[in-house]
């Protein structure tokens, strides 16, 4: 069976750390930038362990310099996730890389991101849409700056609002002002958390008001815990070739994906970052296959999951549960 084709809901994808490797290495030549030791031998990106993963990350994307450039990248990212089958996905977008938190220069920005992704809808049938995140290692008074912006340009494109960056620094609490603002904007909640931090995270997330959480995959530790998240039905965005790839487990059977879900969890499946990781949406569905049996109703339940938990107006929704229902 081919995975590739079937279609596929992704909630968890960084929009520059999808950036394509040539993509951003065609960009360096362009603009002059030397990016050494940001690639191995083979052309791919290179790090050790999550910290250095940030400063890699952070290395490569400082070339995304205009509105231009993320015009482009959005076209480039895109036209991955659609080569594997992805209908529906929500990319993270934050004004820290797109302006400097200026609100005139990220609105300009996000209009160059909006056009390339209504440019793409409407070549290759896939619908993008924008959750600001704040950099966690940045600091909550930045991150206050970020939410204005997205509280100011909430609306039918940007419809969510979280946080990434460093899970070891500071703690969930210490940005509530800025989900507080982000949600009085109308703008649904998600956070990263429960990757490194462990399940304490987890539960500072929750505190926050979240109704979902980027990786949570650390809740398995505390049983407590999962019941409350089967209970709550807060989902969880896991990414397990992500965490396979930064050593948080060692391969995908011994990822708690399965006992997660088994325990009533509301988890979904994305690539996070998917170069960085060796990793396509393609890529997660064969290694579930391999690891746990999945098939297709396995791939159904987690689309029906996901497209229910997505950031976006009813009307995309039921035009992307029909696509489902159709494929």
């Amino acid at each position: 069976m081919s995975w590739k084709t079937l279609p596929k809901i992704e909630l968890h994808l960084h929009l520059e750390g999808a950036a394509p490797p040539v993509f951003i290495r065609r960009l360096a030549q362009e603009k002059s930038v030397s990016l050494e030791r940001v690639f191995d031998e083979q052309g791919a990106y290179a790090y050790r362990d999550f910290p250095h993963f940030l400063q890699v990350y952070e290395a490569a994307t400082q070339v995304l310099q205009t509105p231009r450039d993320y015009q482009r990248l959005t076209r480039a990212v895109l036209e991955q996730c659609a080569e594997h089958g992805v209908i529906y996905a929500e990319t993270f977008v934050s004004p820290d890389f797109c302006g400097g938190r200026d609100l005139a220069a990220w609105r300009d920005y996000l209009a160059a991101i909006r056009e390339e992704s209504d440019r793409a809808e409407a070549e290759m049938g896939i619908t993008l849409r924008g959750i600001v995140t704040c950099i966690r290692h940045f600091g909550p008074e930045k991150a206050r700056e970020t939410a204005m912006c997205a509280a100011e340009t909430a609306g039918d494109w940007i419809t969510g609002f979280g946080m990434g960056g460093d899970e070891t620094m500071g703690r969930q609490g210490d940005f509530a002002w800025a989900f507080d603002c982000a949600r009085e904007a109308g703008l649904r909640l998600t956070t990263h958390a429960g990757e490194w931090g462990g399940p304490a995270a987890i539960r500072q997330a929750l505190e926050l008001g979240v109704e979902r959480i980027g990786h949570g995959v650390r809740a398995i530790e505390d049983p407590a815990l999962v019941e409350t998240l089967a209970d709550t039905g807060v989902v969880l965005e896991l990414c397990p070739g992500s965490n396979i790839a930064l050593g948080l487990y060692r391969n995908f059977a011994a990822h708690p994906i399965a006992r997660l879900r088994d325990a009533g969890v509301k988890v979904t499946v994305s690539t996070d970052d998917p170069p960085f990781f060796h990793t396509t949406m393609t890529r997660e569905f064969e290694a579930l296959e391999q690891a746990f049996g999945w098939g297709p109703e396995d791939l159904k339940q987690l689309n029906d999951t996901a497209i229910n938990a997505a950031f976006c107006d009813e009307g995309t929704r039921a035009r992307i549960q029909k696509k489902l229902e159709t494929a």
